[in-house]
C-alpha cells in the first residue's frame, strides 16, 4: 500500500489477536490492539485508525455498542467478526454501521481481500500491484508476469508468491508460510512447502534457485 494503514483489532480471544497481530504486521499495517469495549472505543476516539477489525462478544460492551458508539463521530471502516450463530447479531451490526462481517473460523487471505476492498470503498489508497525484479503480480486481478509473459499460477502458488513479494529480502519461516497460506489451524504435512517453493521456482523460470532461495533450517527469502 502506499502509505501504512492503521488497524485496530479488538478482540478478548489471545489465539485471534496473535494472529491477526501477525497477518496484519506482514500487510504493512500498523497494528493496534483492544480486548474489550470500553478500551476499543477509547482507542478509536484516540488514534482513529482507518480500519477496525472488531467481535461482537466481548468484556465491558459489545461489539455492536462500540459500533453504534464510534458512529456518532468517527468514520473508521468496521469489519466485524461474529460466530456462525450469531446471524441476527450480524444484521445488527451492519444495521448501525458496520461495513462488512467475517464468520469465524475465517482464512486470513479472505479477511484481507475484505479489509482491502472496504479500504477502496473508504477511499484508502491500496497498492495492488507488486513487483519484483522482473516479477510483476496484481493482487486485484491476480495475474503474474515473468519478464511480461503472463504465467499460470494455483491460488495457492498465487498466495505463496504473492507472500514473498509482500516481503523481498526477508526471511520468511516454515511457520509463518504455513500460517499466512494455509491457515493458522493447518495440520497437515510442513513439507507441502517445498512442493509448492519447487512448482514456483520452475513457473518462474528460477531454475537453479537465485531468486527463491532457501535458508537452510529456517524457512526462504526472495532475493535479488
Amino acid at each position: 500500500m502506499n502509505k501504512q494503514c492503521t488497524v485496530l483489532l479488538v478482540d478478548d480471544e489471545p489465539q485471534i489477536v496473535e494472529f491477526l497481530q501477525m497477518g496484519f504486521s506482514y500487510e504493512g499495517f500498523h497494528v493496534l490492539v483492544a480486548t474489550n469495549g470500553p478500551d476499543a472505543l477509547h482507542m478509536i476516539t484516540e488514534h482513529q485508525p482507518d480500519i477496525v477489525i472488531l467481535d461482537i462478544m466481548l468484556p465491558g460492551f459489545d461489539g455492536l455498542t462500540v459500533t453504534r458508539l464510534a458512529r456518532r463521530t468517527h468514520d473508521s471502516a468496521i469489519i466485524m467478526l461474529t460466530a456462525k450463530d450469531e446471524v441476527d447479531d450480524m444484521v445488527e451490526g451492519l444495521d448501525v454501521g458496520a461495513d462488512d462481517y467475517v464468520t469465524k473460523p475465517f482464512v486470513f487471505k479472505e479477511l484481507m481481500a475484505r479489509v482491502r476492498a472496504v479500504l477502496r470503498r473508504h477511499g484508502k489508497v491500496v497498492g495492488d500491484e507488486l513487483t519484483f525484479q522482473h516479477i510483476s503480480l496484481n493482487r486485484s486481478t491476480r495475474l503474474v508476469s515473468v519478464d511480461s509473459e503472463v504465467i499460470e499460477l494455483t491460488p495457492r502458488e498465487f498466495d505463496l508468491l504473492e507472500l514473498f513479494m509482500m516481503h523481498p529480502n526477508q526471511v520468511l519461516t516454515r511457520d509463518i508460510i504455513l500460517s499466512r497460506v494455509w491457515g493458522y489451524d493447518y495440520t497437515g504435512d510442513d513439507n507441502i512447502i517445498e512442493v509448492y517453493v519447487r512448482h514456483l521456482r520452475e513457473k518462474l523460470h528460477d531454475m537453479p534457485p537465485r531468486l527463491l532461495q532457501t535458508v537452510r533450517g529456517v524457512g526462504y527469502s526472495l532475493r535479488g
